[in-house]
C-alpha cells in the first residue's frame, strides 16, 4: 500500500490571476463532520465564490459553489490526491476581478492556488494502527512493560489489573503486530495470551 499523508496544521496560500484574487486554506481533519465546520469556518459571504474539497480515505467530496461544473471542486480534490493526502479538507475562495478566466483557466486556478497551498504545508505520513490486548502473568509484567515500551510507535493505552497478573491494551502500527506479538511471547515462553482487536 502507497504511503498517504496528512497537514501537521492549517496551511494558507494566496495568488492573483487576471485581477481575481485566490485564497486557498487546508488542514488536517478528523472526519466528514470536522470537515464541514472547518468549510463553513474558513468561507467567506462576502467572496463570490468558496469552493472546496475534501478526502478520507475511500471517501470525498468536492464542490464547485457556482462555477461551471468541474472547474473548481474537482481540480482542489486532485490537488489533495496529487500529494498522496488524507484526512484533509481545503477551500478555495475567488473574488472576482472582473476578467474572466474560462474552464482552462479556473481549472488551473482553483487546482493551483490549492497545490501551492498543499505544496508548502507541513506535513506527517498516517500509520495505519492496531489495537491488541496482552494477558500477562506478573512474573513478565515488569520486563514486558518495559520491552513494549521501548518499541517505537507502541503505546500502552491501559492496563487493567487480574488476581494472576494484568491485561495490556496495546496500539501498534499495523505493520508491527506480528513482531509485537513475537517478542511477548517470546519474552514469557508463550505464557501471555494475546488477543488483536478487530
Amino acid at each position: 500500500m502507497a504511503s498517504r499523508f496528512t497537514l501537521v496544521e492549517p496551511a494558507t496560500a494566496r495568488q492573483e490571476i487576471k485581477k481575481s484574487r485566490f485564497i486557498a486554506m487546508a488542514a488536517p481533519v478528523a472526519d466528514e463532520a470536522a470537515a464541514k465546520e472547518f468549510i463553513a469556518a474558513q468561507s467567506d459571504p462576502e467572496a463570490n465564490h468558496n469552493c472546496w474539497a475534501w478526502r478520507f480515505g475511500q471517501s470525498y467530496r468536492f464542490n464547485d459553489d457556482g462555477e461551471p461544473s468541474g472547474t473548481a471542486g474537482k481540480p482542489i480534490l486532485a490537488a489533495i490526491d496529487g500529494q498522496a493526502l488524507d484526512s484533509v479538507a481545503v477551500v478555495v475562495t475567488r473574488w472576482f476581478g472582473g476578467i474572466l478566466l474560462g474552464s482552462g483557466g479556473l481549472i488551473r486556478a482553483y487546482g493551483g492556488t490549492a497545490a501551492l497551498c498543499l505544496r508548502e504545508a507541513g506535513k506527517v505520513e498516517l500509520v495505519e494502527m492496531a489495537t491488541a490486548s496482552i494477558a500477562c502473568p506478573f512474573s513478565d509484567l515488569t520486563r514486558v512493560q518495559a520491552r513494549l515500551a521501548a518499541l517505537a510507535g507502541v503505546q500502552i493505552r491501559e492496563q487493567a489489573f487480574t488476581d494472576t497478573g494484568a491485561v495490556l491494551t496495546i496500539s501498534a502500527p499495523k505493520t508491527e503486530v506480528d513482531g509485537v506479538t513475537r517478542l511477548v511471547t517470546d519474552l514469557t515462553s508463550g505464557r501471555a495470551l494475546i488477543r488483536h482487536d478487530a
